[in-house]
């Protein structure tokens, strides 16, 4: 079906119907133009034949033979056919001779039975068709003799038929080849003509399988000259088309240039407020070492600056690792056990919230190897777990699961906890930064938005893919790795 919808083909068919209605009209009307040409020369001929029996000439009347027409004309019959003419003889309304006359030799009597329904044809009346039981069909014409009698002459229809019929199954045959060949012209003719469509076709396909959606793109596809000429319908959509790309192309750059230079500033701004906030934390150590000499209220301050510090150094090494990966700066790779780093991380999490309930799913004794950055790696788990332990309540369940997908040369880390569920409406937006489901409770527990951006930018960079699923009662993160290549950690430096 999916082919039919092709305009190239909708045009094949849409010819060859139309040539297939204009046959059948032709066919049908000059099978109906030859059909009644033929009826109106076997009527005049009938109607001779009965004038000329109905006042013969002297002589045996069952020798006599039929006018030369009735013969070896055309609708007279011919060799296959001897006897095509049928001889009805009435008197005062009763048949008194009926007699199937053909060449000499070929005439014989036939019951008045058998030819009743002739009785109905009259003098005067035009030629009309009847069926003969045994005989078949014939055209009757009723003349009245010198003594009264009235004769009734019917000709066989049969041979006209029969060419009627010949000349439907010849206009079949022809008019049958005549679509085929014009099926083979018109898919030809329509495949060249359409091929300038093709190619602003294939032109716009590529343009959109191009990744658009973030980073520097090089829009220089672009439809040919020779079919982006505006005389032509096709070249007018080539037209069009150019132009837009054109539009298109300087908003990725712009878009680009502007995305180039807030993360220049990201950059510049997180590594520059690196320095104030290591001497304020450097300061308010010092002070808080001397908290015992101070008023309570003011130690208590000193405390609180102390944290809120913390918390916008972490949000600044955030924006920056973001910057960085943004900027393309390659990250560590040597061998990692992700077993290890997995333990060590729910060994964290379990001392940091130890009202949740924390378990692993492991593979076995046998590490989980990949090649990465040990370093972001670690982070990502931390974040994942840090994520499970921020936004569900006390007593949640957090499942940690590690193992190697077989035959896909995988290693997937699933991290699934029976919390409330992230909200459908934020389900596909959790992984872009700055993304907060409860603004209010995300800045009571200290989120910045940023930890799922920060383990989606370090698992792509690896080669990896995050996958988040969430519902009532299961929110579940999968990370896909590629696995190390085999003896990587017992062959590494």
């Amino acid at each position: 079906m999916r082919r039919l919808r092709s305009l190239q083909n909708r045009l094949v068919v849409s010819t060859v119907l139309l040539l297939t209605v204009v046959f059948l009209v032709v066919g049908v009307g000059a099978a109906l133009s030859l059909r009644g040409y033929l009826y109106r020369q076997l009527d005049d001929q009938v109607s001779e034949i009965a004038r000329f029996r109905s006042n013969p000439p002297q002589g045996d009347p069952d020798r006599r033979p039929p006018p030369p027409d009735a013969g070896g004309g055309f609708v007279g019959g011919g060799p296959d056919r001897p006897a095509n003419t049928l001889e009805v003889t009435v008197d005062d309304g009763r048949i008194v001779r009926a007699v199937l006359l053909g060449r000499p030799g070929t005439s014989r009597p036939v019951p008045p039975e058998q030819v009743a329904p002739a009785i109905a044809t009259t003098p005067g009346q035009p030629p009309h068709t009847l069926d003969i039981a045994g005989l078949g069909s014939f055209r009757f014409a009723a003349a009245t003799g010198d003594d009264g009698t009235v004769t009734v002459v019917g000709l066989s229809t049969a041979a006209l038929e029969d060419t009627v019929g010949e000349l439907v199954v010849r206009e079949a045959v022809i008019f049958g080849i005549g679509v085929v060949l014009a099926a083979v012209a018109a898919a030809f003719t329509t495949r060249l003509t359409l091929r300038p469509l093709h190619r602003v076709s294939a032109t716009a396909r590529r343009v959109s399988e191009l990744p658009l959606s973030s980073g520097e793109v090089e829009l220089a596809e672009r439809v040919p000259d020779v079919d982006a000429d505006p005389r032509s319908e096709v070249g007018q959509v080539g037209a069009a088309l150019n132009r837009m790309l054109g539009h298109v192309g300087a908003a990725l750059a712009a878009r680009q240039d502007s995305e180039t230079r807030l993360r220049r500033f990201v950059a510049d701004a997180s590594h520059e407020l690196r320095t104030p906030l290591a001497a304020i934390r450097g300061y308010n150590e010092l002070a808080a070492r001397r908290a015992d000499e101070l008023p309570p209220e003011v130690a208590g301050l000193l405390d609180r600056m102390g944290s809120q510090t913390q918390r916008m150094t972490a949000l600044v090494e955030d924006l920056l690792l973001l910057a960085r990966l943004d900027a393309g700066r390659p990250l560590a790779r040597e061998p990692v056990d992700l077993t290890r780093l997995v333990v060590d991380a729910v060994t964290d999490a379990h001392v940091a919230a130890p009202e949740h309930r924390w378990s692993l799913d492991l593979p076995g004794e046998e590490p989980v190897e990949v090649v990465g950055d040990p370093e972001r790696l670690h982070q990502v788990v931390a974040n994942l777990l840090a994520n499970a332990r921020t936004h569900t309540p006390p007593g949640t369940l957090v499942t940690v699961g590690l193992r190697t997908v077989d035959g896909d040369g995988v290693v997937r880390l699933d991290v699934v906890d029976d919390g409330p569920g992230i909200p459908s409406d934020l389900l596909p937006h959790v992984a872009e930064r700055f993304a907060r489901g409860d603004t209010g409770r995300a800045r009571t527990t200290g989120s910045t938005g940023l930890g799922l951006s920060i383990v989606s930018a370090v698992v792509a960079e690896h080669g990896g893919r995050l996958a988040i699923a969430s519902e009532r009662g299961e929110t579940r993160f999968t990370v896909d790795l590629p696995a190390a290549p085999d003896g990587v950690l017992s062959s590494g430096p």
